[in-house]
């Protein structure tokens, strides 16, 4: 039954690209569990290469939380697909070499996550975009869960062409980036300590990693005025 709910998912969604509509046709929730997954992002390769976070399931923390993970270590397998534009599969991040993601993976196994499958959405040799699944359960994947998940990155990137991309790396009349106070909050810092915006990501992340804090409560802290960084860090 669930195979049949997945075609008929993947029709339906066939049918709203094709009609003009964007993510947001997509239930991500739904999608995860008819993909045998536990959690299921997908990321946006946004103006200057960085990576964000444009669908997740709301009410799941799990597939955001890895996502800022990654985000904040600079190591990860979404951010693996994004570079490499090969699908990156771990079957168990128990097992993992402790060289591959010496930082994400000993914190992605603290928020019960065990395996990871991350699938970049490809236009030509470009990627535009990274389809990461989690579960909290260990195992490979098998060819029916890979065939299915790369069935539905193909229409999940057809839906994502119709977002307006402009909109999305200018922040004007756009879908809300996951990340948004990460950058207002960057800006914040730019002003304040006369350094470049990249340093100031650096910062915030650095400061996010010391206090084993996530990166959005760093940001808000600042936006907020109760948090300022200095220029020793």
């Amino acid at each position: 039954m669930d195979r049949d709910d997945l075609n008929g998912l993947l029709d339906r969604l066939h049918q709203a690209a094709r009609t003009g509509s964007d993510l947001s046709a997509a239930p991500a929730a739904d999608t995860a569990r008819l993909l045998r997954l536990d959690a299921l992002t997908l990321t946006l390769r946004a103006k200057g290469g960085a990576l964000e976070l444009l669908w997740a399931d709301p009410d799941n923390p799990l597939g955001q939380a890895l996502d800022d993970l990654q985000y904040t270590l600079g190591e990860g397998p979404t951010l693996d697909a994004a570079r490499t534009g090969r699908t990156v599969v771990e079957a168990d991040l128990d097992a993992a070499p402790t060289d591959r993601w010496p930082l994400f993976a000993p914190a992605a196994r603290a928020l019960s996550a065990r395996t990871v499958i991350a699938v970049p959405l490809l236009l030509g040799v470009s990627t535009a975009g990274v389809l990461t699944g989690s579960r909290i359960t260990p195992g490979p994947f098998s060819a029916d869960q890979r065939q299915d998940l790369a069935r539905f990155a193909r229409v999940a990137l057809d839906l994502l062409l119709n977002t307006p991309l402009e909109s999305l790396t200018t922040g004007t009349d756009g879908p809300d980036l996951h990340r948004a106070p990460v950058h207002q909050a960057a800006g914040i810092v730019t002003a304040r300590l006369g350094i470049s915006i990249d340093e100031a990501l650096l910062r915030l992340r650095a400061h996010a990693w010391r206090h084993d804090l996530p990166l959005l409560h760093v940001a808000r802290s600042i936006i907020s005025g109760h948090l300022h960084l200095t220029s020793d860090g």
